[in-house]
């Protein structure tokens, strides 16, 4: 074979072997995606329908028919609560936070409102007004729905408890989030540490402890600035998680969420929201809180909500919901508003 042709033949070698990486290459990435995809997929799976607590209905008393949230517009009951190990106080705990949201299916939108945990309103579990954190002491998850729900007049689909080290283990999980702390501030830490986080103010990376102390502290202003800095911190949260960064850690971020979530949607259920977040576009996001004033009838201290508001603020969330207001029972005397702080995020 004269030297003429050894050339040839190599440099078609050559050629094929680049084909071959060129094809190679994309169907190993391919095949690594499909596989930590479906690997995500059952640790889901198996992690989060662990977190599913059967609540014993199958509808709100609010709603004519069952929803299906791949279809229709719902509502999300985020609770916050202060039990933890330290605290031992699983069966006593109070709500720390309280936000309900809507979730409109066609203009891919949530709007979330903030309940400040000393509101004074009416607890059907007991029969009397107190301050709205304490319904879950009462009577769990299923008297902080129907506390909600006969505040607001409209129904509260699903729910989500969360408690504090989950709050830690998911800021950790995406490698801390950065957020603006409005002042100096020392705080105690989740292990009830007096004044173990000291924050300065400025925009800033905390992690999961800071973080958790940022949402926590109210003693350098009120609940509703608190509010407004919970709904930030959350904001932060998805924000950091969908992004492109954050794709290797949802192993972590999913293992954070399980072990410290109860809910009552099922794993079906939670993956219909996935569209709001891959539908294309941008997410609509809009943050309110609820008006009110100083109320201290006697020793105890309550954020008395504005009635006078109450029809506005009900009537925005239904018109989210799409529910006719005459669809729902309107028997509740107490009551909120919902003002300002309504901003457009896309994620």
């Amino acid at each position: 074979m004269s030297e003429k042709s050894r050339l040839i033949r190599r440099n078609k070698k050559r050629k094929l072997r680049k084909r071959a990486y060129f094809i190679l290459i994309p169907v190993i990435i391919a095949f690594i995606g499909l596989s930590y995809g479906a690997y995500l997929y059952v640790k889901a799976d198996t992690v989060l329908s662990d977190s599913y607590k059967e609540d014993g209905r199958d509808k709100s008393d609010l709603r004519e028919k069952e929803v299906d949230p791949s279809e229709d517009n719902v509502s999300i009951l985020i609770a916050g609560v202060d039990a933890s190990d330290v605290r031992s106080n699983s069966n006593s705990s109070r709500t720390d936070t309280l936000m309900l949201a809507t979730l409109n299916k066609e203009d891919k939108s949530v709007k979330m409102l903030s309940i400040p945990r000393d509101s004074f309103v009416y607890i059907p579990e007991v029969g009397y007004e107190t301050k709205i954190n304490h319904a879950h002491a009462y009577g769990g998850m299923d008297a902080t729905v129907k506390t909600v729900e006969n505040l607001m007049d409209i129904p509260v689909d699903y729910y989500v408890k969360l408690n504090f080290e989950a709050f830690i283990d998911v800021v950790d999980a995406v490698n801390g989030i950065t957020v603006d702390v409005p002042y100096e501030l020392y705080e105690q830490n989740s292990s009830d540490v007096e004044g173990a986080v000291h924050l300065l103010p400025g925009e800033q990376d905390l992690n999961g402890e800071e973080a958790l102390a940022l949402a926590r502290t109210r003693k350098y202003d009120n609940d509703i600035e608190r509010g407004k800095r919970q709904q930030e911190i959350i904001k932060s949260v998805i924000k950091k998680a969908v992004s492109i960064d954050s794709i290797l850690k949802y192993d972590n971020i999913i293992e954070a969420v399980g072990k410290n979530m109860a809910t009552n949607m099922t794993f079906s259920e939670m993956k219909s929201f996935i569209s709001y977040g891959t539908g294309g576009g941008n997410l609509d996001f809009e943050t309110y809180t609820l008006e009110g004033r100083d109320y201290q009838p006697g020793d105890t201290y309550y954020w008395q909500l504005d009635d006078v508001a109450l029809t506005e603020t009900k009537e925005m969330f239904k018109q989210h919901l799409e529910i006719d207001s005459s669809a729902t029972a309107s028997d509740s005397d107490e009551t909120s508003t919902a003002t300002g702080d309504s901003s457009d995020n896309s994620y």
